[in-house]
């Protein structure tokens, strides 16, 4: 199995805050991470989908109590959300006792009830870390290694499959799982041919602006209501809203958020695209190549990076914005699909607008070169093992 990165980035948020929280997707890898820590570090692992496991916290103070000296790893937390409130106290105890850190590892398939349940009840006391699939740094070298995980996307069973098709049948259950399972769970009843409808909208115009009345209609449902639905593949972190980049400026800006279906393997999947001879040709590839390196970017970003795009209604337009910590101008990043790096007009009169402090032409290539003073031609790959060491 591919060594995540991630987990060092878990223990040593472990060293400094009392509980530490995993989110992200189901099947995006969580639980394999949890239970290598949890061997490595003489954890105590409960999986919270079980009946059993459930059992032995009806009593939660007492149970935990009892392993004050171990790391305590509760998986799929959002089954048991009257556990915040012993565990904040066990934590103030611990904390009295000398032990402030390192005592409970908890995970989470969305972002929802645990930002809910803990973010006043364990306020102070936990760090959250989010869990994306595969990026590109995680794999092995070499464009054909690059391809398969845009064409496959980065949920480890996807990508490691054994076959195209078995890849693709993984997708698809895992769409209908989260359609008629786990959506239920979290937000309140929606119809799963309507979700499976909006969602598959997106995916037709993956990394178009959002326009929620349009949506509506197409589906019979109000605006509002197409907003909140979103918000729930949002929290669950399947889209992701890029918001528009706002200058001091005359120019009249675009202020409609962008929006993505994050991994570029169920992107393909909701749209019947079962390998890439069929993605070379379909109209998505460019926008489906555009979201795959952002995510892929985002994923090798520092901590509280801030990320969106740029538009004007002349026609200026920069598909990625990073405004780095520390750094007062952003880098200015246009996504090419084609092997040929070629700056854009408007990518030109976007760098003169807002003097960005680096400007990127990211292109499926591997070479790295300067296309002029003020641009640079590089490879994903190339780009996200400078972006680790900024």
């Amino acid at each position: 199995m591919i060594e995540r990165r991630i987990a060092s980035k878990v223990k040593k948020a472990l060293k400094r805050q009392a509980a530490v929280a995993i989110l992200g997707p189901r099947q995006v890898g969580k639980t394999t991470l949890a239970r290598s820590l949890a061997d490595h570090e003489n954890a105590v692992y409960l999986d919270l989908e079980w009946p059993e496991d459930r059992q032995k916290l009806i009593d939660p103070a007492f149970f935990l109590s009892r392993y004050a000296d171990r790391l305590v790893i509760l998986d799929e937390i959002h089954r048991v959300p009257e556990i915040f409130q012993p565990m904040r106290r066990i934590i103030d105890d611990g904390r009295r006792q000398g032990k402030g850190v390192g005592r409970f590892l908890i995970l989470g398939s969305a972002s929802i009830d645990l930002l809910k349940q803990s973010g006043e009840t364990l306020a102070g006391r936990i760090e959250y870390i989010e869990m994306e699939g595969l990026d590109c740094l995680e794999i092995e070298s070499g464009q054909k290694a690059l391809t398969q995980l845009w064409m496959r996307g980065g949920f480890p069973d996807s990508y490691l499959a054994t076959s195209d098709e078995d890849s693709v049948s993984h997708r698809r259950n895992f769409i209908r799982t989260y359609l008629e399972r786990d959506v239920p769970q979290f937000g309140p009843r929606i119809p799963s041919g309507t979700l499976e409808r909006l969602w598959t909208m997106v995916a037709h115009s993956q990394g178009g602006l959002l326009n929620a009345a349009d949506l509506g209609r197409s589906l019979s449902i109000t605006g509002k209501t197409i907003n909140s639905y979103l918000d729930l593949l949002c929290d669950l972190l399947l889209l992701r809203r890029l918001p528009p980049y706002f200058a001091n400026t005359k120019k009249r800006l675009v202020k409609s958020p962008k929006v993505y279906v994050r991994d570029s393997g169920l992107l393909h999947a909701l749209l019947g695209i079962a390998d890439f001879e069929q993605l070379a040709g379909h109209p998505v590839i460019g926008s489906s190549w555009e979201g795959f390196v952002i995510e892929n970017i985002l994923s090798a970003a520092p901590d509280s990076t801030r990320a969106s795009f740029y538009r004007t209604s002349a026609g200026a337009e920069v598909d990625l914005l990073l405004e780095l910590p520390g750094q007062t101008k952003p880098w200015a990043i246009e996504i090419k699909q084609g092997s040929v790096p070629k700056a854009s007009r408007g990518f030109h009169e976007s760098i003169k607008e807002l003097k960005p402090e680096k400007a990127f032409i990211l292109y499926g290539g591997d070479d790295s070169y300067p296309l002029s003073n003020s641009i640079e031609a590089t490879s994903l790959r190339m780009f996200c093992k400078g972006l680790k060491r900024v």
